[in-house]
């Protein structure tokens, strides 16, 4: 082996041994959302409780709060009743839609966490995780807020409390919905 391919040979394992070494103490919350300032995939599904068909055409023009979440997700129990206060501070608005996407879960499951935690917003199913795909989803929860032209403006991975709520609430939502960009 030359002395040249040598050092390219430690430079190529030194480069690997730090991707490493990030992605064991880094935090999960800062790998980079490739999908803000793209359109947001389709989502259609059966409604958790009723079954009905929602579409992602019943909320064109609105700004949207998607939350992944799951009934086996202890992380998705602490951040539930903050959706609720999102949800109870912006239905009134007409450009606002909170919506879950249930992921990974039987749907008896999914009644019966939404009957004891409760429910101010509609829920979507993601029967075969072709949603959670679509949307680069790495675990549960995750949140997405997409704008009134469909594009996917902001991504929290995690629970959706203490800074992370007010960041959502406040830089983004309160922004999109008065029609300026989100200040984060």
């Amino acid at each position: 082996m030359t002395r040249s391919s040598q050092v390219v040979l430690v430079l190529v394992l030194l480069g690997l041994f730090a991707l490493f070494y990030q992605g064991l103490w880094g935090d999960p919350r800062r790998i980079p959302a490739v999908l803000i300032g793209t359109t947001a995939p389709a989502l259609e599904g059966p409604d958790v409780v009723s079954g009905a068909r929602i579409s992602w055409d019943q909320f064109r023009g609105k700004v949207v709060v998607v939350n992944f979440w799951a009934s086996w997700c202890q992380e998705c129990k602490l951040e539930h009743q903050n959706l609720l206060t999102i949800q109870e501070r912006f239905q009134k608005d007409p450009h606002f839609v909170m919506l879950g996407v249930n992921y990974q879960d039987k749907v008896e499951h999914a009644q019966q966490y939404l009957n004891t935690h409760g429910s101010s917003f509609r829920h979507v199913r993601d029967v075969k995780g072709l949603l959670a795909i679509d949307y680069g989803v790495y675990g549960v929860p995750e949140t997405f807020v997409i704008d009134q032209q469909g594009i996917i403006r902001y991504k929290w991975i995690g629970p959706v409390t203490g800074d992370a709520y007010t960041r959502l609430t406040e830089k983004v939502l309160v922004p999109l919905l008065q029609g300026t960009a989100p200040s984060i």
